[in-house]
C-alpha cells in the first residue's frame, strides 16, 4: 500500500498530466463534476477526487468553505524536480507562464464565494548574520507586518534545509515556505536563509499556494532580490477588503451555501486540507488521540512542542481542531470557538493569555514553563496538563480503547478496499474526521433527548448510548455538562463511583 505524502496539492497554475483515463465509471465522472472551484483556482487532479471535510474558521467567525477534492493516492508532483532549480527565471514571465491555458468545463468552473483569493500580503523574510531575522519585501508596502520574520522563519529553523509554517497575524492566517542554503560566503558565515510567505483571511485555502512558495523561496535563494514573480502573484490573488480596513472578510451568504455543502454537511464543517495529514496524525498518537479528543471537545487550551520542522506539527494543530466537529445547530454556540494559532513564539505570549480555547504549536521550549498560557501540554506524544482537575482525562477508559478499536479496524478495511478494489472514492480524510463528527454528535443528540424528556436524568444506559464508559468517563462527562450548558440534567447515582 502506498503511503499517502503530507505535501499540499499541485497549484492550479503548475503542469499536471492529464486527469481523463479510459475506463472511468459513471459514479466516478458525476462525482468529478460535483467539485467547486473558480475559474482562477481550477485544477488537474491525478486520478479520484474525494471531497473533505473539516472544521472551519475565519477571522470573522465560522464560514462556509467548500470542499477540496484530493485522492487516496500520493498527490501529483511537479514536472520540475523540487531539488532542481533549473530553468527557474526570476521574471514576471515565470508566473504568467506558469498559469498556463487550460480547457475546463463550466460545471468545473462554477465561481463559488468560498473559491476566490483572499491574499491580503505576500512577503519575504531573510535571516542576517548581524541583525537576525528581517523583513526584506513585501507588498502592499503599508502593510502592518510587525513580528512576522520571527513567524515566517522559527526558532530553530537553522538546523534544517526546508520547512513551512502555518500562522496567526493579528486577524489574518499565514503560510510561509522556509529553505536554507550553503553557500560560499563569509559574510553569511556559510548559509543563507530565507522564507517566503503570504498572508490571508482565511487558513483554509493556503496550501493550494504551497508549491509556489517552495518555488519562490529556492529562487530567492539562488537569486536574492527578484520580486517580479511575487508581484504578479500579488496582484492576481489579492484580496479586496472592506474600506474600513479592519481585514475581516464578509460572511458567506446563505444563498451560497447550498452548492458549497456536499452530503448535506454543516457549513462549519467544510474545509480543504493537505491529502494525507489527519490519517498521519492519527498514526502519531495511537490511542492518545482519545485523550486529545476530549480535551478538544472540552474546549481546552492546547499547547504542542515540538523541535523542527514545524509544518507537520501545523498539521497537527489543524487536526485537533476537526477532532471537535459537532454538526448539530446551536450546540458550539454556547462554548468558546476552538481557535487555531499554529506556529506561536514569545512575542505571541499576551495573545495567548487572553484566549479562552485555542490549539497551537512552539519550538520554543519555554512555554512549558509558562503553565497559565495552556492547559495541555503535549510534548511529541506526551500529552501532560498541571491542572489537577484535568489530569483523570489523560487516562484511557474502556470505552476510549473501544473507540479506538472500531476507528483502527475501519480503517484497515478501508485501505484493504483500496488495495484490493482500487476504491479511490473513499479516503482516510473522510474516515477519521467523520468517525469523530459521529461520535461528537451521537453525545449531543443524546444528551438533547434526556434534557428533553419528562426524567431528564443520565443514567448508565444513556451514557453508554453516547459511546462513553458510565464510570470511566464520569468526570470528563460532568466538564461536558458544565461547558456546554446542560445545567439542567440530573446525574444518577449510578455514575458516582469510577
Amino acid at each position: 500500500m502506498v503511503e499517502r505524502s503530507d505535501r499540499a496539492p499541485l497549484l492550479d497554475w503548475e503542469e499536471v498530466p492529464s486527469a481523463e483515463k479510459p475506463g472511468v465509471t459513471a459514479p466516478a465522472a458525476a462525482h468529478a463534476k460535483e467539485r467547486l472551484s473558480s475559474p482562477t483556482n481550477s485544477r488537474a487532479t491525478s486520478g479520484c477526487s474525494t471531497p473533505v471535510f473539516g472544521w472551519s474558521s475565519s477571522p470573522g467567525g465560522p464560514t462556509s468553505v467548500s470542499g477540496s477534492d484530493v485522492c487516496s493516492t500520493p498527490p501529483t508532483t511537479s514536472i520540475t524536480p523540487a531539488g532542481t532549480d533549473e530553468g527557474l527565471r526570476p521574471g514576471k514571465e515565470q508566473y504568467l507562464s506558469d498559469l498556463g491555458s487550460r480547457e475546463v468545463s463550466l460545471e468545473d468552473r462554477m465561481v463559488t464565494w468560498e473559491e476566490k483569493d483572499q491574499i491580503v500580503s505576500v512577503f519575504v523574510v531573510t535571516f542576517n548574520t548581524r541583525s537576525g531575522n528581517m523583513l526584506e519585501w513585501c507588498l502592499p508596502k503599508d502593510m502592518d507586518l510587525e513580528g512576522v520574520e520571527f513567524k515566517a522563519i522559527a526558532s530553530g529553523s537553522h538546523r534544517v534545509t526546508t520547512d513551512f509554517i502555518y500562522f496567526r497575524k493579528g486577524g489574518f492566517f499565514g503560510l510561509a515556505c522556509f529553505a536554507n542554503m550553503a553557500v560560499e560566503s563569509t559574510v553569511e558565515r556559510g548559509a543563507r536563509m530565507k522564507s517566503v510567505g503570504i498572508l490571508s483571511t482565511s487558513y483554509t485555502l493556503l496550501y493550494r499556494y504551497m508549491s509556489f512558495l517552495e518555488h519562490q523561496v529556492r529562487l530567492q535563494l539562488h537569486s536574492p532580490g527578484h520580486y517580479s514573480p511575487l508581484e504578479a502573484f500579488y496582484e492576481d490573488k489579492r484580496a479586496l477588503l472592506p474600506p474600513s480596513g479592519d481585514g475581516i472578510v464578509t460572511a458567506c451568504p446563505a444563498s451560497a451555501w447550498g452548492a458549497a455543502i456536499n452530503h448535506n454537511m454543516h457549513p462549519e464543517m467544510k474545509i480543504t486540507h493537505p491529502a494525507g495529514c489527519m490519517s498521519q496524525f492519527i498514526r502519531f498518537f495511537g490511542e492518545q488521540i482519545m485523550v486529545l479528543w476530549k480535551l478538544a471537545l472540552l474546549r481546552r487550551r492546547i499547547l504542542i512542542f515540538s523541535p523542527p520542522p514545524v509544518g507537520v506539527v501545523c498539521y497537527r494543530v489543524y487536526c485537533c481542531c476537526c477532532l471537535a466537529n459537532i454538526s448539530i445547530p446551536g450546540v458550539s454556540t454556547a462554548v468558546p470557538e476552538f481557535r487555531p494559532f499554529f506556529y506561536v513564539n514569545v512575542a505571541d505570549i499576551s495573545a495567548l493569555e487572553n484566549e479562552l480555547s485555542y490549539v497551537a504549536c512552539t519550538t520554543e521550549k519555554i512555554f512549558e514553563e509558562k503553565k497559565d498560557l495552556y492547559d495541555v501540554y503535549v510534548d511529541n506524544q506526551n500529552v501532560k496538563t498541571y491542572r489537577d482537575g484535568l489530569k483523570p482525562l489523560l487516562r484511557l477508559s474502556t470505552a476510549d480503547r473501544e473507540k479506538y478499536r472500531k476507528l483502527t479496524e475501519q480503517r484497515q478495511i478501508l485501505l484493504y478496499s483500496q488495495e484490493e478494489n482500487g476504491d479511490c472514492v473513499s479516503s482516510e480524510e473522510d474516515l477519521f474526521i467523520l468517525f469523530f463528527l459521529e461520535q461528537n454528535n451521537r453525545i449531543f443528540q443524546t444528551l438533547s433527548e434526556v434534557a428533553g424528556s419528562p426524567d431528564p436524568t443520565l443514567t448508565q444506559e444513556s451514557v453508554r448510548a453516547m459511546g462513553l464508559d458510565p464510570h470511566g468517563d464520569r468526570l470528563f462527562l460532568l466538564h461536558l455538562l458544565e461547558i456546554y450548558g446542560y445545567d439542567t440534567l440530573l446525574v444518577s447515582e449510578q455514575l458516582c463511583c469510577s
